[in-house]
């Protein structure tokens, strides 16, 4: 060891020994004591390969439709910034999902089975019957899957400020901006496939530090081994870009844990974590996640979802096209997203 760096180290050991000498010497009357937070790692780690990753992600996919009734949770972030993020109360809902992009979500009021809301996919097009609260609230709401829409608005109504109205007018006001297509995107995860012309994968290791969830009063952590594969598309000049990049959580085994897609700038556009592994259908030949929590960054919500009975879950039934597509039955007023796109500003 060269003898400038060997000096620089006895230098700071000598440090180090006086700050600690000083602490011991501080009466005990002042000193904070704080629990210390220790970390520990978790294992045993399963070992994969790139191909054994890819097959776990296709297994997901066999699954054709899956209807079964949920808890939802929903999150509007648009506040995070300012440190407050708005959580709704858990509702009950019916979820139909069919491959390749087909959802119909119904969501309710707890005990009374009163209809909150009412969502479709038919994999192109969405459509959103906003059913809660008072009159002027009430709404139908029609879009384009891949199109972009600014954050809905409540017509230009006077701000609500307190109160059961203002919890009304924030539940509405996220209801409208839910895109039914993202739960398609969540829940049936796209098939990989490792021969695809165009596409190439890229497997590397991953430690987190992370609450211990087994001790929910504890401040313990953990770190927690992981797999990430990620899905490239190669660009021009050398250059690649990010699709998708899926998780494993390697503890005990291997599991798909989280799935992340990203846009053409390399943006996060979805977050979404897979929750414990439960057997679904009378059956129960099919293991799945039993809860699902889908962040849209850029949308600025959460949604959480969980099943209720997974062994009381219908599997691959074929739902007809029409299932897919909800009518305004109610009467209420429409909004369509597509014309107020395309429709000229008006004049000052």
């Amino acid at each position: 060891m060269p003898k400038r760096t060997a000096r620089r180290l006895a230098a700071l050991l000598r440090l180090t020994t006086t700050l600690a000498l000083l602490l011991l010497t501080i009466p005990s009357c002042n000193v904070v004591h704080k629990p210390v937070v220790v970390e520990k790692a978790l294992g045993p780690l399963a070992e994969a390969n790139s191909a054994q990753l890819i097959a776990e992600v296709n297994r997901m996919v066999g699954v054709r439709s899956i209807h079964g009734k949920v808890d939802i949770q929903f999150e509007d972030l648009s506040t995070e910034s300012s440190g407050i993020a708005e959580k709704y109360h858990t509702a009950d809902g019916s979820i139909v999902l069919q491959r390749p992009g087909k959802v119909y979500l119904v969501i309710q009021v707890p005990l009374i089975a009163a209809d909150v809301a009412q969502m479709t996919s038919d994999g192109e097009h969405f459509r959103i019957a906003i059913l809660k609260g008072d009159e002027k609230y009430r709404r139908f709401v029609r879009g384009t899957n891949s199109a972009v829409y600014p954050a809905f608005d409540m017509d230009g109504s006077e701000p609500v400020k307190k109160g059961k109205a203002k919890a009304e007018a924030q539940t509405v006001k996220a209801l409208s901006n839910l895109r039914p297509q993202h739960l398609t995107e969540a829940l049936l995860i796209s098939p990989i496939d490792a021969h695809a012309a165009g596409l190439f994968y890229a497997r590397t290791e991953f430690f987190q530090s992370e609450k211990d969830t087994s001790q929910p009063q504890s401040r313990k952590r953990v770190v927690r081994g992981y797999y990430l594969l990620d899905e490239f598309q190669p660009g021009e000049n050398g250059s690649a870009r990010l699709l998708r990049r899926f998780w494993f959580d390697r503890v005990g085994n291997i599991r798909l844990a989280r799935l992340q897609t990203f846009s053409d700038a390399g943006a996060l556009v979805t977050d979404v974590t897979y929750g414990e592994l439960k057997k679904f259908g009378v059956e129960g030949n099919v293991v799945l996640p039993s809860q699902i929590g889908l962040t849209r960054p850029q949308d600025h919500y959460k949604i959480w979802l969980t099943y209720q009975a997974p062994e009381s879950a219908t599997l691959d039934r074929e739902y007809p096209a029409e299932a897919f597509v909800l009518e305004n039955k109610w009467g209420l007023r429409e909004v369509d997203l597509d014309a107020q796109k395309t429709s000229p500003s008006p004049k000052p």
